[in-house]
Order: C-alpha cells, then structure tokens, then sequence
C-alpha cells in the first residue's frame, strides 16, 4: 500500500512540474509577442498635410513612413478612378505581392476635384483604424500645395495613374526601411492618451528610472581623514 502510495505521488508532482513550466513558458511568450498594426497610434492630421504637400507618390510614402511610429512599412498604392478622382490606399505588404490584398489596409485618401481650382479629400481607417473617418477637407489652388495634389488644376491635366496604379515595390520598402530612424524594439509598447500624445507602456522605463544624467560611477571614491 505504502508502494502504492509513494508512486501516485510521484506522478502528482511531475505532472504538476510539467504544467507549472508550461505555463510559465507561456505567459512569457504571450507577454512579449509582437504583432503587426496594433495599437501603434496614428497622427492622422500629419498623415492628410503629408498627401496635400507629398510631390508624388515616392515623397508621399516616405513622409508617412516617418509619420507612423510602428516597426512596419506602410506601402501606398497610387490610383485615378477618373479624370476628377484619385485614391491613395495606405497598407501592409505582409505578403510583398505589390498589390493590395484582403485585410492588409490601413487607410484611403480619396480626392476629387469639384471646380476650378478646387477640390476636396476624405481619409477612412481600416482595420485596427476603422474608427478614423476624417471630414471632407476642402483644397484650394491657392493653399500650400505639393505637385502631387497641385497638378489635378493645371489645364489640360491627364491622371497619371488611370489604369496603371502606383505601387511602392519590394526594393522601395527594404529602402524606407534603411532610411528612417529606429522603430521602438519588440518589448516596447506605447499607449495613448486623452490628449493624443504616447506615453510608454508599462514595463518600459529603463530599470532605475531616470538618474538625471548622472551615471554610476561618477561620485568622487570616499576619503579616509587622518585622525
């Protein structure tokens, strides 16, 4: 009986040994897993000033680029609908097909031009940033414009992009992705606040918190008075 005992025991205990470092295992891997577009926040003002003054596609996908503060490239695709109507779809080329594929969108910028020397634009979210619908913002020849916008009032304007969308290629990513400064590491998160701004998340201060420069080390070594 004693026998009997001493074995269920012992498989009580590996059994629980086992579970105990399989959970342990995996609530670390879930705590700092890292995924693409979530809750990386957007400065959507900056995002609309970027097309109104953006001098073509290349200059719009680096101004966003440097926008958005999350680790990803945002690719653009560049299409006139028609003489009047250009879209601007922002997304993640998880799949570097150089398309727009399902569920990989982030944003559309739809402008259309509805007299002379006027247009308006509209900004719609997808995704984690379907909330985000942006008035109709009205474009005036007259306003701080880049050629990219400015060039839909010229007279005999002809779309570039009718037919033949633009698209940021695969060498264009690894590119932006050289160019722009270091994207927060897979252990930093960030979480807004009412005002907009971004805080950063727990558990990403710097063990010691801040030390107002001065670094350890630095105090004079203490000395012996004579007595």
């Amino acid at each position: 009986m004693h026998k009997r005992m001493t074995i269920v025991l012992a498989a009580v205990l590996a059994t629980g040994w086992a579970v105990g470092g399989c959970s342990r295992g995996g609530s670390g891997n879930e705590r700092w897993a890292t995924t693409q577009n979530t809750n990386v926040p957007i400065n959507w003002d900056r995002v609309n000033e970027a097309y109104r003054t953006a001098s073509g596609p290349e200059d719009l996908e680096r101004k966003v680029n440097e926008i958005y503060e999350g680790r990803e490239v945002i690719s653009i695709a560049v299409a006139d609908l028609d003489a009047t109507t250009q879209e601007v779809t922002g997304f993640f080329d998880r799949n570097a097909s150089g398309a727009v594929d399902e569920g990989e969108k982030i944003f559309t910028m739809r402008r259309r031009v509805t007299g002379e020397g006027t247009a308006e634009m509209q900004t719609t979210g997808h995704g984690h940033y379907a909330s985000y619908h942006s008035p109709m913002l009205s474009i005036m020849s007259g306003m701080m414009l880049g050629s990219m916008m400015s060039n839909a009032f010229r007279p005999g304007y002809a779309p570039q992009y009718y037919g033949r969308p633009y698209v940021t290629s695969a060498p264009r990513v690894s590119e932006i992705s050289r160019a722009r400064p270091v994207r927060p590491g897979a252990f930093t998160n960030t979480r807004p606040s009412g005002s907009g701004r971004s805080f950063p998340g727990r558990g990403s201060m710097p063990r010691g918190g801040a030390r107002f420069g001065v670094r350890r080390g630095a105090r004079p070594a203490p000395v012996r008075l004579a007595g």
